[in-house]
């Protein structure tokens, strides 16, 4: 089992595909992205990715969130005081949520696309963990998850 990495706007980083060493299942990954996203830019070279957390390979170049984090001192975007910005507010989804907006045209999602292409990203139960850990939500809140 991967060790948990939380990455700064709350996805499962540990559970991403990307961080694979198998090209055969990042190349899955990257289909999938496309299909349900119409994420055009990946390859199986480039999504190859260590984790927002890490010092290592990064997918999503582009992403706000992260330089942010690192440049304000916090170990998860929940803990800003600036929470939830613009940099972040549209990485923040639930399982439902995906599902729901993030259904392709062409048919439903499988489960093995959920599997490597939705469910790292399903990030809300760990933010309100987080906000709730800190105080910046009343406790009871994490026994909804």
């Amino acid at each position: 089992m991967m060790e948990e990495m939380i990455g700064y706007c709350g996805y499962n980083c540990h559970l991403c595909a990307a961080r694979s060493d198998d090209p055969a299942v990042r190349q899955k990954l990257v289909d999938g992205w496309r299909r349900l996203y119409g994420h055009q830019n990946y390859t199986v070279e480039n999504v190859k990715c260590d984790g927002c957390l890490a010092d290592g390979l990064l997918a999503d170049k582009q992403c706000k969130a992260r330089p942010c984090a690192i440049e304000r001192g916090v170990s998860s975007c929940a803990l800003c005081d600036d929470f939830p910005c613009d940099k972040v507010r549209h990485l923040l989804t639930s399982r439902d949520a995906l599902m729901v907006f993030c259904r392709p045209k062409d048919g439903p999602v499988t489960e093995e696309e959920y599997q490597l292409c939705m469910r790292q990203f399903e990030g809300m139960p760990n933010l309100v963990r987080i906000l709730a850990d800190a105080g910046k939500l009343q406790s009871w809140v994490k026994d909804l998850y």
